[in-house]
C-alpha cells in the first residue's frame, strides 16, 4: 500500500473508530433506535469508502504490476483474488 493511501486510511479509520464508540455510547444511553441506525449506517458508509480506497490501491498497483508482467499465471490469480474480494464485499 503506497503511504498516502495508508495515511488516508489510517486517518478515516480513526474516525470511524470515533463513530462506533459514540454509537456504542448511544446505545448505553437508551438513544432513540432510528438514530442509532442512522448511525450504523454512516459507520459503514465510513467503511465502504476506505475498502474503495484498498481495492483502488491494489488495482493500480498489484493489478496493474501483474498485466504488465506478462505473467499469465500471475495476471490470472489477481484477477480471480479480485473478483472473490468483491463478491464477498457484496454480501
Amino acid at each position: 500500500m503506497r503511504d498516502e493511501v495508508k495515511t488516508s486510511c489510517l486517518k478515516r479509520l480513526k474516525r470511524i473508530e470515533g463513530q462506533i464508540r459514540g454509537l456504542a455510547a448511544m446505545v448505553e444511553e437508551d438513544r432513540y433506535c432510528i438514530d442509532v441506525v442512522t448511525q450504523i449506517a454512516a459507520a459503514r458508509a465510513a467503511l465502504r469508502r476506505v475498502e474503495e480506497e484498498v481495492l483502488r490501491d491494489h488495482v493500480a498497483h498489484c493489478v496493474e504490476h501483474a498485466i504488465s508482467s506478462g505473467d499469465k499465471a500471475d495476471q490470472r490469480r489477481k484477477i480471480a483474488e479480485l473478483m472473490d474480494v468483491i463478491g464477498r464485499a457484496d454480501r
